[in-house]
């Protein structure tokens, strides 16, 4: 296991005495300044940081947990799925009398430095992270670095370095759920518009809605998937799209409430009804899928539920309990007024 440096680690490095460690690393007389860039040199060296000495000696928790997002910073404030997540993360943490330490960040490389350096400082006893990705690197830095974690989603788990425990929702039940209503309803051209690439369960669900269209003898000129940021500007520019394209779907399902609310509107600017000429389903149901005109279908998934599983399982490891795979409750389909039958002229 990885272990944090400490005043004695420096001062073997550096070849001093302990006290002139704290008194450089402090800022308090009784070094040369040659000496104490020597020592300051080597504390960085080493990854240790001077504003959590105390805590790094004494070998006392830090009472916080962190949770990183790597996500362009504008999309946040128009989805509900991460103020929900992190609701029930709050609750349950709030309850234990543990802090929530949040940073956003551009991209996964400024997130890993993120959790070098709470690492260092000694910041969190844990943190939780969010949205898994193909070939993830962060598993193995975490087992590297020996902070505890909780993947808040099913990632890459498999490789040796991945004794970290996890949250899974089922995403490609709900994506099952999702086209069995479609195609219950007759629809044979689907257009899955999903989010980010590269997350693992935007991968899951290309692949499920993939599956289950070839199983119903679907194939990818009739059923597939388009990426997007998540924004209601990308789901509205990737509705426009698909829409002016010859054959175009006659049902679209949307990875988030806010592009399925964008959707729509693009569908009446363009003149086609919903459900009238094309069906629409938002993958979270929210507030705005329920006052949206017409109601939206939506995914109804228990989102702050899922925060608080994860808290619950990151407290656990904390207390000394191997981590575990947990599943989260199963998501069911809420159909409303924006899918119906296709109409006869629109479907073949």
């Amino acid at each position: 296991m990885a272990r944090r440096p400490t005043i004695k680690d420096i001062a073997r490095r550096a070849g001093v005495s302990e006290s002139a460690v704290s008194f450089a690393l402090n800022d308090r007389p009784g070094v040369s300044d040659a000496t104490r860039a020597r020592i300051r040199r080597v504390a960085e060296e080493l990854g240790w940081q001077p504003n959590s000495a105390a805590r790094a000696l004494s070998g006392e928790r830090s009472g916080a947990v962190g949770l990183v997002l790597a996500r362009p910073a504008h999309t946040l404030g128009v989805e509900s799925f991460f103020l929900q997540l992190v609701s029930g993360i709050q609750e349950v943490l709030s309850a234990a009398r543990t802090a929530l330490l949040f940073q956003v960040v551009e991209d996964i490389d400024a997130e890993c430095a993120v959790y070098r350096r709470w690492w260092a400082e000694r910041r969190v006893d844990g943190v939780l992270v969010v949205d898994p990705r193909v070939h993830d690197p962060r598993p193995a830095l975490l087992a590297e670095l020996a902070l505890p974690a909780v993947m808040v989603g099913e990632g890459d788990l498999s490789r040796a370095e991945a004794a970290v425990s996890s949250v899974r929702a089922d995403d490609a039940g709900a994506m099952t759920r999702i086209l069995d209503h479609l195609h219950g309803l007759g629809h044979r051209r689907i257009v899955h518009v999903a989010g980010l690439p590269g997350l693992a369960h935007t991968a899951r669900r290309i692949e499920a809605l993939r599956t289950e269209a070839a199983r119903r003898g679907l194939g990818p000129d009739r059923v597939r998937s388009v990426v997007t940021d998540y924004s209601d500007a990308e789901g509205a520019a990737a509705t426009r799209r698909v829409l002016g394209e010859p054959g175009p779907p006659t049902a679209l399902v949307y990875d988030n409430d806010v592009m399925a609310v964008a959707g729509i509107a693009v569908a009446a600017e363009l003149g086609i009804p919903v459900p009238g000429r094309l069906s629409v389903v938002a993958w979270d149901d929210s507030a705005l899928c329920r006052v949206t005109h017409p109601r939206l279908t939506a995914l109804v998934r228990d989102t702050a539920g899922f925060g608080r599983l994860a808290a619950e399982e990151l407290l656990a490891v904390l207390a000394g309990r191997p981590p575990a795979v947990r599943t989260s409750e199963q998501p069911r389909l809420e159909p409303r007024e924006s899918t119906a039958p296709p109409a006869a002229h629109t479907e073949s």
